[in-house]
């Protein structure tokens, strides 16, 4: 993981993604997603609203690498989702 000092680390998906899967993918545990209450919380600032949508979109990024989306291809479908919503 590349988290740098100052970063909160929301989410985190562990598996083999939909991608990467092959033939002989069988045998393995089964994938999972974590969120990380604390760091989501704080972000929240005691906003419930803001609570659901910041745990809404983490599971969204971390459901993207299930997918088999790399970082820099997640960041830019977040990027131009958020940019069609403004608009």
């Amino acid at each position: 993981m590349h988290i740098k000092r100052g970063q909160l680390l929301l989410g985190l998906y562990e598996g083999v993604s939909k991608a990467n899967r092959g033939d002989g993918y069988f045998g393995v545990l089964p994938d999972k997603i974590t969120i990380f209450q604390r760091p989501i919380e704080s972000l929240a600032m005691g906003n419930p609203e803001k609570l659901k949508e910041i745990v809404f979109g983490v599971v969204r990024h971390e459901v993207g690498h299930h997918l088999g989306f790399d970082e820099p291809g997640i960041r830019a479908h977040e990027k131009a989702r958020d940019e069609k919503e403004k608009n």
